[in-house]
Parts: C-alpha cells; sequence; structure tokens
C-alpha cells in the first residue's frame, strides 16, 4: 500500500514538475487571475512582454495591464464572463491593446479558459504579442493600395492614351475627309474645265461663224440697191459680238468671284433714275416689239452696291428677253420698304420644267427646254453670287410655257 502510495506522490511530482516547466518555458505569455481579477501567476513570457520582474505583478488587477481609456469597460466584461465563464478568444470584432509597464502600447491576441480548484474559480489568459503580424497587416495593406494606385494610375494612362488614340484617328478622318474633299474638288474643277471647253468651243465657234459669213456677204453687196441687206448683215455681226461680249464677261465675272475680286461696296443714289437709263440701254436686246415695263414705288434714294447691282439686272433682264417670243413684254418692278429693296423681274417666255428649278443657280447648268438659245449656264450663278455679296436674297419661280418670275431682296 505504501509502495503504491509513493509511485502516486511521484507521478504527481513528474506532472507538476512538467506542469511547471510547460508554464515557465512556453512561449505564450500566461496570466493566471482569480475571480475578483486579481493576478496570481505570471510565467516568464507574460512578464517580458509587459517589462515587469518577478512577482511584481501577483497581486494586482488584471486592469493593470489594460490600456487606461478601456479599463472601467474591461471590469464590466469581467464581471459579466465571470457569471457564464467559458474557454473563448477575445477581441474578435475589435483590435486588443496591452499596456506595458512603461505604459507603452502593444497590439495582442488573447485567449481564455477558466478553470475551478478547491480554493476558488480562476481564468488563465494565453497572450500573444502581435506586433510582427500588424506590422505585416500594415505592410500588406500599404502594398495593396499600392497596387491599387498603380492599377488606377495605369487605368488612367490607358484612358489617355486612348483618348488619344482616339484623336489621332479623328484627325486622320479629317485628314482623309480633306483629302477626299480636295479630290472631289480637283475632279469638279477637271469637270469644270471640260465643260468650259465644251461649252466655249461651241459658243464662240457658232457666234464666229455668223460673222466670218455676214462679212463675206457684206463684200459682194457693192451697190447703192443692195445697202438694206448689208445694214442686215451689219447687225447680225453687232448682235452676234454683243452676245460674245455677254459670254467672255461671264467667265471674266465668274473668275474674279473666284478669286475675291469683288466687293460689295454700297453707295447712294437714285433708283428711279438708275432702272431707266438701263431699260432704254436694254433695248437692244429686245426682241421685235418687245419692251420692258418698268415701275416704281415708294422712295427712289436706295443705298447699294451700283455696279453689282446693274450687272444683276442686265443679266436677269436679258435672259427673260433671250426666253421671251417676239411682242412678248418684260416687267420689271422694284419697291423701297423701310430699309429693305425689292426687285421683281418677270417675263412671259418658255418658263421653266418644274425638275429643274432646284438647280437653276448651279454653274453651267442650262434647262432642258433651253433648246438652241444660246447661253454658258454662267448667268444665274454669277447672278446668285452677286446677290450673296449684297447679303442679299433670291428666289425664282417658273410655270412652263407661261413665263418666270425671280424675286430679289437687298438690304439698303
Amino acid at each position: 500500500m505504501l509502495e503504491v502510495f509513493i509511485q502516486q506522490t511521484q507521478a504527481m511530482r513528474r506532472h507538476v514538475e512538467m506542469l511547471h516547466a510547460l508554464f515557465k518555458s512556453a512561449t505564450e505569455g500566461i496570466i493566471v487571475v482569480d475571480s475578483w481579477g486579481e493576478i496570481q501567476l505570471v510565467n516568464p513570457k507574460a512578464q517580458a512582454l509587459f517589462g515587469y520582474d518577478e512577482g511584481e505583478l501577483l497581486g494586482k488587477k488584471i486592469e493593470t495591464l489594460i490600456p487606461q481609456r478601456y479599463a472601467k469597460k474591461h471590469v464590466d466584461h469581467r464581471m459579466n464572463y465571470a457569471q457564464q465563464p467559458k474557454a473563448r478568444s477575445m477581441g474578435g470584432n475589435f483590435d486588443l491593446k496591452a499596456k506595458r509597464k512603461d505604459d507603452s502600447e502593444f497590439p495582442v491576441e488573447v485567449s481564455l479558459s477558466p478553470f475551478s480548484t478547491s480554493d476558488g474559480d480562476y481564468i488563465v489568459s494565453f497572450i500573444i504579442d502581435i506586433s510582427e503580424r500588424k506590422k505585416q497587416e500594415v505592410a500588406l495593406l500599404e502594398a495593396h493600395h499600392e497596387i491599387q494606385n498603380l492599377n488606377a494610375d495605369l487605368e488612367k494612362r490607358v484612358e489617355q492614351r486612348t483618348r488619344e488614340l482616339a484623336r489621332a484617328m479623328e484627325e486622320l478622318e479629317q485628314s482623309k475627309q480633306e483629302v477626299m474633299r480636295a479630290l472631289e474638288k480637283e475632279r469638279q474643277l477637271n469637270d469644270m474645265k471640260t465643260k468650259f471647253v465644251t461649252i466655249a468651243s461651241h459658243e464662240f465657234r457658232t457666234p464666229l461663224a455668223t460673222i466670218l459669213s455676214s462679212a463675206s456677204l457684206i463684200g459682194r453687196y457693192v451697190h447703192s440697191e443692195e445697202d438694206e441687206k448689208r445694214q442686215k448683215h451689219v447687225q447680225r455681226i453687232k448682235s452676234t459680238v454683243n452676245n460674245l461680249t455677254e459670254i467672255l464677261n461671264d467667265f471674266l465675272s465668274l473668275g474674279k468671284l473666284e478669286e475675291g475680286q469683288i466687293r460689295n461696296v454700297p453707295v447712294v443714289f437714285n433708283l428711279y433714275e438708275f432702272c431707266k437709263e438701263m431699260v432704254d440701254e436694254l433695248r437692244s436686246v429686245c426682241k421685235e416689239n418687245q419692251q420692258v415695263q418698268y415701275i416704281h414705288t415708294g422712295d427712289s434714294e436706295v443705298c447699294v452696291d451700283r455696279h453689282l447691282l446693274k450687272n444683276v439686272l442686265i443679266n436677269l433682264i436679258s435672259n427673260a428677253a433671250k426666253y421671251s417670243g417676239e411682242g412678248k413684254d418684260i416687267f420689271l418692278n422694284t419697291a423701297k420698304v423701310d430699309s429693305t429693296l425689292n426687285i421683281v423681274i418677270r417675263d412671259q417666255g418658255i418658263g421653266i420644267p418644274e425638275q429643274d428649278i432646284p438647280y437653276v443657280f448651279d454653274r453651267f447648268f442650262r434647262a432642258q427646254n433651253s433648246g438652241t438659245i444660246q447661253g454658258t449656264g454662267l448667268g444665274l450663278n454669277i447672278v446668285y453670287k452677286y446677290v450673296q455679296l449684297m447679303n442679299g436674297n433670291i428666289h425664282l419661280d417658273s410655270k412652263l410655257n407661261e413665263g418666270t418670275r425671280v424675286s430679289l431682296v437687298l438690304p439698303t
């Protein structure tokens, strides 16, 4: 019996020694407190963590090791825990801070385990300094932020490069469009040159042949009784020369317009007298029994470009006479209303087909029913540009076989 007791005693001693060695050599801080929160045992690791000497913490409240700002709240937590003690970790939802003897703080991880003895209830705390882990977490967080910043910077650079590429593509497209427009303009210019050569060769060849024919015939009429025949051919030559002059004037005017040599220079003059003189000059272009009927209403004094207006009216009235039959009068009406000059030229000629009206102001365009009537297709285009130079508007209405009406509105 004694031998068994001795064996049990030795076994218990070994267990106590082993527990003591474990307590002393543990790599975690171990602190044992009683139910009142007083420290009963502290292992060397815990003393080193908190900076205390051996035995210095015994009998002190556990709150000694907690930052002052958390001490009161910790007392409440400790008392609540004592009501229902169980093994658990602390600080799952927040960071725990511990306080050293020098009042410096460090992050910790704590686990609690309650136990009871014949002397009463105790709680053992296992404490780990997680300062290095926190540093690593901070380093990882900073690295993560750095990566986020790098990603954001990269995205910005990619976005910037994308915008630059889009701008470059847009500029390239604009350059392409400009090249296409230049090529189209060049093509149109070549077409215009072709049309010009075709029209000029036709318009000049016919009048020149007429002049040559009439000049040859005049030489045959040597007797005085043949004077009427001579005068007839002289008149044909004069009329043909006038036609050639009109054609040349159209080409010259177009060239000056394209080069920007023509300017709008308004002057004050008497419109009624101006139009009366012009109507008298245009009698030579009228056909037999054809007259220009002129009416003016309102103040006669206007302020517009006299030269441009004369060219416009001569062109429009000449057209009206050219495309109207013998005995068909042309009507010119002018009216000054406030600061606006309204002009209407109306004829009773062959008119213009409805489908051709939208194109009458285009360069080289001639209506389908113009037939053999001489013309370059430039007159109305030049008129349109002159009216634009004078900051005015022009409108044309026409009905086939009934006549044409051209309306001008000019600021005075």
